[in-house]
């Protein structure tokens, strides 16, 4: 296997001075996006593993796109490769992190994507140990069973959104196939077998899932797992009409959590002015600069 580097279409940078979006074309003209995140001492690489995704969560903007075709592992690698150069021109080092977050599901695409963390965590490769390296998945119930059993080292990320089948089935259309009591048992399994924590992600949307009994309901489902649960304001597309919750709510939704027992983390809102939050990335530089509803997240300093 070899980097299959991409052609570069489009560099931006956020003007929030520690974001940057990387729009990449394919061999075959197919076009996808990669994210840089500065935090205090380290950056931070978010990663594509599909060329748009068959998931089709409704508030997600490559969701919203469709599928078009899995990433071959040279592919991915190319992204961590392009963003870890792209950095050090500017005399930036410290790519300690990466996050599978960004265009596609990853376990839907699991072979590559295995093969390429392989690859990326290796001394020899890119070095980037297993524990700094976070898989997210909306759900791909068989993609969790066979993370268990082959007890990789690997960080794993739960999209829920919802805690009753229906709320999420509305936002999550996978819930369909994997209704939430076998995605628990998935994650209950994982627990077990690998004796790590998972992260749950939960975006929250104003009047939608963001209330204290929405809270209420999230720790009741997760009450005996080893669970931190990742708070993510929404962000906007042009897809969706939803807007993201007050910082009130996400504090009361926190303080809910936390009385449960429940660690949380609302989030920093990263790249809304060039599309390149959480959600946002449809492999296009279309609308970059033009975010399609402001929000007060959007005016909140950005930590340090």
């Amino acid at each position: 296997m070899h980097a299959e580097l991409p052609q570069v279409v489009a560099d931006i940078a956020s003007s929030d001075g520690l974001t940057r979006k990387f729009l990449l074309r394919l061999d075959d003209g197919q076009t996808i996006e990669t994210v840089a995140m500065g935090y205090p001492g380290r950056f931070t690489v978010c990663v594509s593993t599909q060329a748009g995704c068959a998931m089709g969560c409704v508030f997600c903007a490559t969701g919203q796109m469709g599928f078009f075709r899995h990433l071959r592992p040279g592919e991915i690698v190319a992204q961590v490769l392009h963003a870890r150069d792209a950095l050090a021109l500017e005399g930036k080092r410290g790519l300690r992190n990466l996050v599978l977050m960004g265009m596609g599901e990853p376990l839907h695409n699991y072979d590559a994507v295995i093969t390429a963390l392989d690859i990326i965590s290796d001394t020899r490769g890119l070095n980037i140990g297993p524990s700094k390296i976070t898989i997210s998945t909306v759900g791909f119930v068989p993609g969790i069973l066979r993370l268990a059993g082959e007890k990789r080292g690997y960080k794993l990320a739960v999209s829920l959104h919802g805690a009753t089948d229906e709320e999420r089935c509305a936002l999550v259309p996978i819930g369909t196939k994997w209704p939430l009591a076998e995605l628990m048992e998935a994650c209950r399994t994982y627990c077990e077998q690998t004796q790590r924590r998972i992260f749950f992600e939960w975006t929250l949307i104003a009047g939608t899932n963001d209330s204290p009994q929405h809270a209420r309901k999230l720790a009741s489902l997760l009450a005996g797992l080893d669970a931190h649960v990742n708070l993510i304001p929404l962000n906007p597309t042009s897809g969706f009409s939803g807007g993201a919750t007050s910082a009130a709510a996400a504090k009361e939704f926190q303080r809910v959590l936390r009385a449960q027992g429940i660690p949380s983390t609302v989030r920093q809102r990263r790249g809304i002015d060039v599309a390149a939050g959480c959600g946002q990335l449809i492999g296009t530089a279309l609308g970059v600069g033009q975010p399609s509803r402001l929000s007060e997240w959007d005016r909140r300093p950005a930590c340090p």
